[in-house]
């Protein structure tokens, strides 16, 4: 089992980059794969075409509000995050053919995400051993980090974008890592859409990480992503597809 977690500032194509970096794996039949969307926005699953509310399934976040609010369950004692875990597996994991799916959500009612990202992290230590390949799409930003939501990680993928703003996130995303005591084998960091090729050079010198290639711009991608398409049917010559899978074969040994 392998943990990939990709992360980045917001709009830098983390999430479309966790979707086709499945569709390769799943195309290399290194299957069965976990996605993990960890991010609020919860665009994973519609960009590889899964609609949780018509699966009958449920977020992580939803799942707290209908056992501590809506039917007015207890927090006294055993820590919530432990006893819903039962109920995140039951009604909240979609399972797919060569994948499954599992969403924090967007959390509705006041306070930190530190409760479904607790939930999250219990849940994931109970499951991960029964899959080659666990995907996590972080959301934007580094608070998510301090809660370890995978404390140890096989590869980290720091998606950034063509800003001052986006090379100081992946400096201070670094030194958090390091210091909550994330442990990694690898850290690369990728050239979002916007990146120029100039940049990917700057990438390497500036962060002092590798920085194995950019994702191509693509219309294709674009136009999957506006209507709503999955990038799981996007087709092979997609420019996008290929410079992630040219980055992926740079960085994993896909067994």
């Amino acid at each position: 089992m392998r943990t990939l977690v990709t992360m980045g500032r917001g709009g830098t194509g983390k999430t479309s980059f966790v979707a086709l970096m499945a569709r390769y794996l799943i195309e290399k039949k290194a299957t069965p794969l976990l996605l993990v969307d960890a991010d609020p926005d919860q665009n994973l699953a519609e960009m590889v075409g899964v609609d949780l509310e018509t699966a009958g399934k449920k977020t992580i976040a939803e799942l707290l509000a209908d056992t501590f609010i809506a039917k007015g369950g207890t927090t006294v004692g055993i820590a919530p995050s432990s006893r819903i875990e039962s109920r995140i597996w039951e009604q909240g994991l979609y399972e797919g053919e060569h994948f499954d799916l599992i969403s924090v959500g967007t959390k509705w009612v006041e306070g930190c995400y530190c409760l479904p990202d607790a939930a999250l992290k219990n849940a994931l230590g109970a499951i991960t051993k029964n899959y080659r390949y666990i995907l996590i799409d972080s959301p934007g930003g580094l608070e998510h980090l301090n809660r370890k939501i995978a404390s140890n990680v096989d590869v980290i993928f720091d998606i950034m974008g063509p800003s001052r703003k986006s090379f100081q996130h992946v400096k201070r995303a670094y030194r958090v890592i390091h210091e909550v005591g994330i442990t990694f084998n690898q850290f690369f960091v990728i050239g979002g859409y916007a990146f120029s090729e100039e940049l990917t050079g700057r990438a390497t010198k500036e962060t002092g990480l590798p920085c194995p290639g950019k994702i191509s711009e693509d219309e294709v991608v674009a136009s999957y992503v506006l209507y709503g398409r999955s990038l799981l049917d996007i087709p092979e010559t997609s420019p996008a597809y290929r410079s992630i899978v040219s980055i992926l074969h740079c960085t994993l040994s896909v067994e």
